[in-house]
């Protein structure tokens, strides 16, 4: 050890690392993005706020969007595309099922595979929506 170290030590001055919060630095995330705890600690600096501790996610959001005024629009999604898929999926296990009922199982493994295809373009007309 150097003799800097040494008197350090003596000291108790260690250099420390500033830690500053996402909060101090005048950005904070998005509401719908912080975790419940993070939601709490919001709603505890609202004095309009009572209970924090005994709602879930989805209430804290609207209590805390209600408080600081911001309003959400909510979309009407149009569902009938996504309706059409599943339609063309329950006629595909159909299919699918009376191709295993007669021991075809090409059929049945090309029919599977269509449904695969069909379930993803599901899940990603869900998301868009």
């Amino acid at each position: 050890m150097t003799e800097e170290e040494k008197a350090m030590e003596a000291t108790g001055a260690e250099e420390k690392a500033p830690e500053a919060p996402a909060q101090e630095s005048g950005e904070e995330k998005p509401l719908e993005k912080m975790t419940a705890t993070e939601l709490r600690e919001v709603a505890k600096t609202i004095p309009e706020i009572t209970g924090a501790h005994g709602m879930k996610k989805d209430e804290l959001l609207a209590v805390i969007r209600e408080a600081r005024g911001i309003v959400v629009e909510e979309v009407k999604k149009d569902l009938t595309a996504l309706q059409q898929l599943k339609g063309s999926i329950r006629e595909l296990k159909k299919e699918r099922a009376a191709a295993l009922g007669a021991d075809d199982a090409a059929k049945a493994t090309r029919l599977r595979r269509r449904i695969s295809k069909l379930k993803k373009k599901t899940r990603r007309a869900i998301k868009a929506a």
